[in-house]
């Protein structure tokens, strides 16, 4: 397990290309065959990604995190970015089709992944805050998901957000967890921008065109850096930072959050006439 600790609101000012990569981008996470997980300083969010091929893997506790198992005193929400697989979690096995979403709540001592074929891997996108109490684990279709219409063509950021875990549909402690697609033509995500201090967010940029990639904005308002984000890579957003894109065409991101308040809208607008 790595691990990523970012920089505070006032050390990313002064960092190279180099360096806000290292700190803020997790850029291999999807390796066939294998499970990756780092354990971040975002709320002590962990983040991984598991492509089972031949072998099922299974979801272990490190070192890091001081646990008998993964799930001991966390909750994790998982979103399929693949193709079909399954997700087994204390002995009832869950058949999640692609962008099918899995909660696990605290308690959850045995979880492991398949693949329905070794060929074609799913490939199973793993958000993981601390939880104060256990949530039944839960399988969210998307058909069964909370639809959310934003943006326009005219602003270039008409989009569908697809709500999976939050109040009022799959209970937690405090992860949030969705994705959002852009529909045709839109290329900016999550603009007009905004902070939330309350809680720290987690961006998974997948479905890019061919050879295409996003420009992740992060920072202070008024003060802000990009990131060059591709293929089914992760970019942490801490309490204080924007966390905004426009890519070189359509494309889609997971978006899971953890902190002190689940209501989706919660947001501290930034006013584009101080944005810079």
């Amino acid at each position: 397990m790595n691990i990523i600790q970012t920089a505070d609101g006032e050390a990313y000012r002064r960092m190279t290309t180099a360096e806000l990569r290292e700190r803020f981008l997790l850029a291999n996470l999807f390796q066939p065959g294998r499970l990756e997980l780092a354990y971040t300083d975002v709320d002590r969010a962990v983040v991984g990604g598991s492509v089972p091929t031949t072998t099922t893997l299974t979801l272990e506790g490190g070192r890091e995190m001081a646990c008998a198992y993964f799930c001991e005193r966390r909750e994790a929400g998982l979103i399929n970015l693949g193709a079909a697989g399954t997700v087994t979690v204390d002995g009832t096995t869950y058949a999640l089709a692609p962008r099918e979403c899995l909660y696990i709540g605290r308690g959850s001592k045995a979880v492991s992944f398949a693949s329905d074929a070794a060929a074609t891997p799913a490939q199973f996108y793993l958000v993981s805050y601390p939880a104060h109490a256990a949530y039944p684990t839960t399988h969210i279709p998307l058909a069964k998901a909370n639809h959310v219409e934003l943006g326009s063509a005219k602003d270039a950021n008409r989009r569908t957000i697809h709500q999976f875990i939050l109040p009022g549909f799959v209970q937690s402690c405090q992860l949030v967890m969705g994705y959002t697609e852009l529909h045709e033509g839109s290329v900016w995500n999550t603009f007009p921008p905004h902070t939330h201090d309350r809680r720290t967010e987690v961006y998974c940029y997948f479905d890019l065109p061919a050879n295409g990639c996003v420009l992740h904005l992060l920072g202070a308002p008024d003060e802000t850096r990009h990131i060059v984000v591709r293929e089914k890579q992760v970019v942490l957003s801490p309490p204080w930072s924007i966390h905004s894109g426009v890519g070189t065409g359509g494309y889609r991101f997971v978006w899971a959050m953890g902190g002190e308040n689940q209501v989706f809208g919660d947001m501290d607008a930034v006013d584009l006439k101080k944005f810079s």
